[in-house]
């Protein structure tokens, strides 16, 4: 089976051009742990918003410039604490900044994997904050995808890095 990127390549190279609509979706992401690179199988009915889906389907953040989401973005970034290792601003205090252009874990850089280090933790000390893994005994104790999404647009929205690059 042709993947869609090899499939469009092959067409482009025999001179065929189709539109975009006459593709599949391209599938949809896939995720790994930021402390070891494993697989990290997240339910994908947990991606249940128009941007969440978006993301899923291509790793970028729809709400990457978005006031209203990044509000909420920073009331959720408080409310989970992660101003106490982070700081206020997220320019780091105990842990490390998250601002950029420098991560602690460079995959940060982009959206997919600053997504992977906040639902799964890290090495350093911050623990999963994904839905049913901040807290084993309580399945519905943690963050789902779009208020992830939500963080990361808060945090982008004091640096350079938008993450969509």
């Amino acid at each position: 089976m042709f993947s869609n990127k090899g499939v469009k390549a092959a067409l482009l190279v025999s001179g065929i051009v189709l539109s975009s609509l006459a593709m599949p979706a391209l599938a949809d992401q896939k995720f790994v742990a930021t402390q070891d690179g494993s697989p990290l199988n997240i339910d994908p009915k947990l991606f249940d918003t128009p941007a969440a889906k978006e993301f899923l389907q291509t790793g970028k953040n729809p709400y990457i410039g978005n006031a209203e989401a990044a509000a909420r973005g920073k009331k959720i970034f408080q409310l989970y604490s992660c101003t106490q290792c982070h700081g206020p601003d997220a320019k780091g205090q105990v842990g490390p900044g998250l601002l950029g252009p420098t991560f602690r874990y460079p995959k940060d850089a982009t959206n997919k994997g600053m997504f992977e280090t906040i639902w799964h933790g890290t090495n350093g000390g911050m623990g999963a904050k994904g839905l049913g893994l901040m807290d084993p005994t309580d399945p519905t104790n943690g963050l789902k995808p779009d208020e992830v999404l939500k963080v990361i647009a808060w945090i982008r929205s004091h640096g350079g890095v938008t993450g969509n690059e």
